[in-house]
């Protein structure tokens, strides 16, 4: 009786939450796993809580996770050292990997970073043809991609394109991280490229291997991650080789000035 009374205490306060809780983290037999049951170590369930944990905190982190570098764009008010090809193919496979999780219903935890990203890989894009004195085709490189992205999400496009174009990430990264790096290499520094945005991204990326493994099983988007994190593991390694480097070409520019 006495044990009733408790289970009975315990569900009512977890009552509150529990729609939170069904809604972005559990399924309903995860919580009565764990607060019926008291079994706080299901492994399958821990798995869930914790991909789906960890989709939000990417997701909530890559509403900003590159502010830091538009605002060292702004602040600059240049775009050394970033290429517009590698945001070109940046944008093809955050777009890809959008519009292939949205065709295939994937739940918004599975991808919901791919559209902040993509809102502000194009901000970008525009801001390094700004920069470059080219403001006209900035803008209609804008009006083109947001075109082209309606067009892409409308039933009009077949499920075939969109497989194809998610399947055509994997080089796209690579090709879009190898431009980058080669410029950096040339320049022997890393411009105004963002430390805080490329750990970021490549944090990120390597949460994204377990959640798409975790809640899509889809071994395409699984390995796209993988690419991802290696390529943006190879950037973020030269952040740290021209660490000292972009230092002391910071304090040579104060100088002159």
């Amino acid at each position: 009786m006495a044990e009733g009374t408790v289970l009975s205490k315990g569900i009512s306060f977890m009552d509150p939450l529990k729609g939170l809780l069904l809604t972005y983290f559990m399924p309903e037999s995860c919580y009565d796993e764990f607060f019926l049951n008291f079994n706080f170590l299901d492994v399958p369930c821990l798995k869930i809580v914790l991909s789906k944990g960890l989709g939000i905190g990417i997701i909530l982190g890559s509403v900003l996770v590159k502010m830091p570098q538009i605002l060292k764009l702004m602040g600059a008010r240049s775009a050394e050292g970033l290429s517009f090809k590698t945001v070109i193919l940046e944008l093809l496979a955050i777009t890809g990997t959008m519009a292939y999780s949205i065709a295939n219903k994937f739940p918004f935890s599975a991808w919901g970073e791919a559209l902040f990203l993509m809102l502000q890989t194009v901000t970008i894009g525009f801001l390094i043809q700004h920069y470059g004195g080219k403001t006209s085709r900035g803008l209609l490189f804008l009006v083109v991609y947001f075109g082209l992205l309606v067009l892409l999400l409308s039933p009009v496009t077949p499920m075939s394109v969109v497989t194809t174009m998610q399947a055509s990430n994997m080089p796209a990264i690579i090709i879009g991280r190898l431009i980058q790096a080669a410029t950096n290499l040339r320049n022997g520094h890393t411009g105004q490229l963002s430390a805080v945005s490329v750990f970021l991204l490549f944090a990120g990326s390597l949460a994204r291997i377990f959640t798409s493994l975790q809640e899509t099983g889809d071994t395409l988007m699984a390995l796209t991650y993988v690419i991802s994190s290696s390529c943006n593991g190879v950037i973020a390694l030269q952040i740290l080789y021209y660490w000292n480097s972009s230092s002391e070409r910071k304090k040579k520019k104060k100088k002159k000035q």
